[in-house]
Formats: C-alpha cells, sequence, structure tokens
C-alpha cells in the first residue's frame, strides 16, 4: 500500500472514528428528546423522528408535580453551593499556595483525600450535623452537604493555578503596601477568571445532579431538587411507568448545564490549558 493511500485510509477512519463518538454522545439526549414529545403506544415506536410530536409531557410534568418548584430549588442549591466552595476555596488556595507553613503539603494531600471519599461514607456523620443543626428537610442543608465534595476539589485546583501566577506580581503588590486580602481580591482575582469559570462549573454541574444527599435529606416535594424529584415521578398505578414524563424532566434539567458549557466554552478551555487542572 502506498504512502498516499494509507494517508487517505487513516484519515477516513479518523472521520468514522469521530462521526462514532459524536453519535455515542449525543444519540442518549437525541433520543430523550424524540421520547418526551411521544405518548401511549407511540413510546414503542423506533422510528427516529416523532410521527405525531405533542408537548403533553411537559405539560402534565408541570401540572402534576411541582417541578418548577424542584428546578428553583436545584438552582438555588447548586448556585450557593459553588459561590460559598469558591468563596472559601480562593482563600485556601493563596494560603496553600503562596504562604510557606509547616504541613502544607500534608494538608494538600489530605484535602485531596478528603475529595476521594464516597458519599455513603460520610452519609450517616453528615446527617447527625444536619439533625444537629436543625437543617433537615431545608435547602441550607444540601448547600452544607454539597461542600464535602465541592470545596476539596475547588481548593485542589485553584492551588494548582494559583502556583502558576508569577511571583512578580504579588512582590510588586506588597511593595506598595497590599494587604494580603487587596492581593488576593484585587491582583489575583482577575486572573483567574478561567480557573474560576472552569472549577465553578464543575462544581455546579457535580451539585445540579447529584442525588443521594438530596434523596436523604429532604422529605417533601416542595423541598426537593430535580434529580430526587425525577426519580419520583410515578404513574396513576404502580404497574404505569410515566417513561414520557421521565424523559421530559430530563430534557428539561440537561438544557441549563449545555447552555453554561456554551457561553463559557472560552473560558473553560482557556482554565484546563493554564493549569487549572495541574495536580
Amino acid at each position: 500500500m502506498s504512502r498516499s493511500l494509507k494517508r487517505i485510509v487513516g484519515r477516513i477512519a479518523f472521520v468514522l472514528l469521530l462521526v462514532a463518538l459524536f453519535l455515542y454522545a449525543i444519540f442518549p439526549f437525541y433520543w430523550a428528546i424524540v421520547s418526551s414529545l411521544k405518548t401511549g403506544s407511540d413510546l414503542f415506536d423506533s422510528r427516529l423522528i416523532p410521527v405525531r410530536p405533542t408537548v403533553s409531557n411537559y405539560q402534565a410534568l408541570f401540572a402534576e408535580q411541582p417541578f418548577l418548584r424542584n428546578i428553583l430549588n436545584s438552582v438555588f442549591v447548586a448556585g450557593s453551593t459553588v459561590i460559598v466552595s469558591l468563596a472559601l476555596a480562593v482563600s485556601a488556595a493563596y494560603a496553600l499556595g503562596r504562604v510557606r507553613f509547616r504541613g502544607r503539603s500534608t494538608l494538600l494531600f489530605v484535602i485531596l483525600g478528603v475529595s476521594m471519599f464516597p458519599q455513603i461514607a460520610v452519609l450517616s456523620g453528615m446527617f447527625e450535623v444536619i439533625r444537629f443543626l436543625g437543617l433537615y428537610n431545608n435547602l441550607l442543608a444540601l448547600t452544607l452537604s454539597y461542600m464535602i465534595f465541592t470545596l476539596p476539589f475547588t481548593v485542589w485546583v485553584l492551588t494548582a493555578f494559583m502556583r502558576e501566577l508569577p511571583v512578580e506580581i504579588e512582590e510588586a503588590a506588597v511593595v506598595d503596601g497590599a494587604s494580603p486580602f487587596v492581593i488576593v481580591t484585587r491582583v489575583f482575582l482577575p486572573l483567574m477568571g478561567p480557573a474560576l469559570v472552569t472549577t465553578g462549573l464543575l462544581a455546579f454541574i457535580a451539585a445540579w445532579n447529584e442525588f443521594l444527599f438530596a434523596l436523604t435529606f429532604t422529605l417533601t416535594a416542595e423541598q426537593r431538587t430535580v434529580p430526587v424529584a425525577i426519580a419520583l415521578i410515578s404513574g396513576t398505578s404502580a404497574y404505569e411507568l410515566p417513561w414520557g414524563n421521565i424523559m421530559a424532566a430530563s430534557v428539561i434539567v440537561t438544557v441549563p448545564l449545555i447552555v453554561l458549557v456554551l457561553i463559557f466554552q472560552r473560558r473553560i478551555v482557556s482554565g484546563l490549558t493554564a493549569g487549572a487542572v495541574k495536580g
């Protein structure tokens, strides 16, 4: 086989691989959209385009349960988790990345180790803390519990990014008489935009999709977040699975994440390529 023929075959194989990966990633969401537009016996129709599309599943979803309230709950919990985690992580990253003290490396590895704990391992302990604070069936309980896995992750990533910033910038600020608070808020924060967006978005997605803590620490339908609300969608009888409603709910909760990624895609790439994920 000649070199030019090998090159053509290689390009064709590469394109086919890209198409296969694209279909593998996109098809489940496309099929969820198609299924959400079907009702009754049409759900068993395997055609890729619905014959009689309808939005009745979406209407039933909001009419039969407080799904809008569940969405707002998820927005509040995920947003507050990101804000609190980033606020604490920036100050911690400055201390761990810039200030030399004994045990700094050990503390970093402890933070990394905490981020690897499975949720089930801390579930009973968190339940006792939540009950002691009187936050059971309260959205603040979810914000507090979600920081168990978002705070170590954001601290670790922002510390790695903080170490990549030039020391001369901090030294110039110190010479001008800037305090550590001024250095963090006015010098480092503007430079950490891509890293903050990257870690904030990943933390938001993790909090948005979390299920176990939300199921354990909430009791009423008005306090549930969307993953739990979707899991508890039921039909009119024990033998009915409202697949159309479930798919409609899945589409609704996935769209905000796609919009966020599309809006911040440039900053995400900048954050990933600027050392935001270096260990």
